[in-house]
């Protein structure tokens, strides 16, 4: 196996992340061409939601970039990509819900956002450190009690990351639940229409099945390294 392998596993993780960003992109472009019959851009939508739910100490911003939308709980902020921003499409719509559905969870104390919260300075510390131990293990020998110890320690390392993309599904399903039913409930879509939001919200959730998917992969191929003499 070696590093043989973990070229390999780069290879498939680049093939799975890849085929989840063609979904997204071809999604959202679909949806981005069909506007909402209520008129709505995707900020008077956030504006509306929030409102509704009592979260009027929430912003709405514009951010650069395409597909960069997303909620920041430190300052209160849900930033909608500019084209999402003053757009009426459904993709837009959708997006801005989803976005407000991770304030909404913010608010309630939604205890899995709780938990991804909390494991940031874990994953991110994870993130710099586990392939340094990797590349150690390498170079004292994978069949050495040295290079044992640094792989094992990898893997360690890298549970961490493996457990924030864990958490991260439910947070992003049940923001994506929650826009569906909001935007609906509030005449915001029809039901017609509504059925965009869920191949864009549902594809863009598969970015995040394949995220969680490299990792395990990559934490299964360090717990084997551990395991080989």
């Amino acid at each position: 196996m070696g590093f043989f392998g973990y070229i390999v596993l780069m290879v498939v993780g680049m093939i799975i992340s890849g085929a989840a960003a063609f979904w997204v992109r071809s999604s959202y472009k679909k949806y981005s061409k069909q506007m909402s019959a209520s008129g709505l851009t995707g900020a008077q939508t956030a504006r509306m939601i929030l409102d509704r739910n009592n979260l009027s100490n929430v912003r709405v911003e514009p951010v650069a970039g395409q597909l960069t939308d997303h909620y920041d709980p430190r300052s209160k902020t849900v930033r909608l990509s500019e084209g999402n921003f003053g757009q009426n499409s459904i993709a837009a719509v959708s997006v801005a819900a989803h976005e407000v559905g991770h304030a909404i969870q913010d608010a309630t104390g939604y205890v899995p956002m709780k938990l991804r919260s909390g494991l940031f300075p874990v994953v991110n510390f994870a993130g710099q450190l586990w392939f340094p131990l990797f590349f150690l293990a390498f170079i004292m020998g994978i069949g050495t009690a040295t290079g044992q110890f640094f792989v094992q320690l990898a893997a360690i390392a890298f549970l961490g990351i493996l457990a924030f993309h864990v958490v991260t599904l439910p947070v992003e399903i049940n923001a994506s639940t929650r826009a569906y039913g909001l935007l609906t409930r509030y005449g915001i879509l029809s039901h017609n229409e509504a059925g965009g939001t869920k191949r864009v919200l549902t594809a863009a959730a598969f970015t995040y099945i394949a995220a969680a998917l490299t990792a395990l992969l990559t934490l299964l191929y360090l717990f084997f390294l551990s395991q080989s003499e």
